[in-house]
């Protein structure tokens, strides 16, 4: 099996930025993934002390598909937020505070729908917005993987061709059965230098019924997997045992246990 490709999402819930390598480093998570986050304004967020929200405390697809129509990227060199909406870019910066207000205001006016309060954009050094953040802070800094021959075995069950983007994972591998990766909980995976251990299967949301090309709702994916395997999870979380850089193409081996 090999790494197809790499992706971050330094903004949760916004657009994914395809990488070309990464440096992986013992216990820390996918680099500048989910770093920030826009809250829906329902709660404080405390960046000298960060503690862990759940993920509907955030803008997301989940709740928010209509985010799927922006195309972002984030500049890691400055911290400018770019967003390409209706033709037009629009640059927000994310290290001052009258951008992140500039740019929390404008995703409330883009959604155009009541949300419980003022959104604002958050951050905190060494803290990432991931979904399995609420369970502890070595699952906060794990690593998901997504295996392309289940997307693709899926999309066959369902009918129609299934962007893997849905499913928002750091790593796409391909190379191996379908649903194969179900049964590595506890093994270990090595990429080149860096080694992994497979520690949580990734449970789906309404964020994967929310197609990334339309930004609609065309499918009801989470059920489908569960009419389909009997459980709703769909790819796997690793947790950097040894760093190493990996990139696109790259052998991925399954250790013996």
């Amino acid at each position: 099996m090999f790494v197809d490709c790499l992706k971050r999402y330094p903004v949760k819930g916004l657009s994914p930025e395809p990488l070309p390598s990464v440096l992986l480093r013992e216990a820390q998570g996918f680099p500048l993934d989910r770093a920030f986050a826009i809250t829906d304004g329902s709660f404080e967020f405390d960046p000298d002390n960060p503690a862990p929200e759940p993920k509907t405390k955030f803008l997301m697809l989940a709740k928010y598909e209509r985010l799927a129509q922006l195309k972002t990227r984030l500049i890691e060199q400055t911290s400018e937020l770019e967003i390409e909406h209706d033709e037009s870019t629009i640059r927000f910066d994310l290290a001052t505070e009258d951008g992140k207000e500039t740019a929390a205001s404008f995703m409330r006016d883009f959604l155009g729908v009541p949300l419980p309060g003022m959104p604002k954009v958050v951050h905190a050094p060494g803290h990432q917005f991931t979904d399995v953040s609420v369970h502890s802070i070595a699952l906060m800094r794990s690593i998901s993987f997504i295996n392309l021959a289940t997307v693709r075995d899926l999309g066959e069950r369902v009918g129609m061709e299934l962007d893997p983007v849905r499913f928002r994972a750091n790593v796409y591998f391909d190379g191996l059965p379908a649903w194969s990766e179900m049964e590595w909980l506890g093994r270990h995976i090595r990429i080149g230098d860096a080694r992994l251990k497979v520690v949580r299967r990734t449970k789906r949301c309404a964020a994967t019924s929310v197609n990334p090309a339309t930004a609609e709702r065309d499918i009801n994916l989470p059920l489908q997997i569960r009419d389909y395997v009997n459980h709703g999870d769909l790819g796997v979380y690793a947790e950097v045992l040894t760093g190493g850089e990996i990139r696109p193409g790259d052998k991925m081996e399954l250790e013996d246990q």
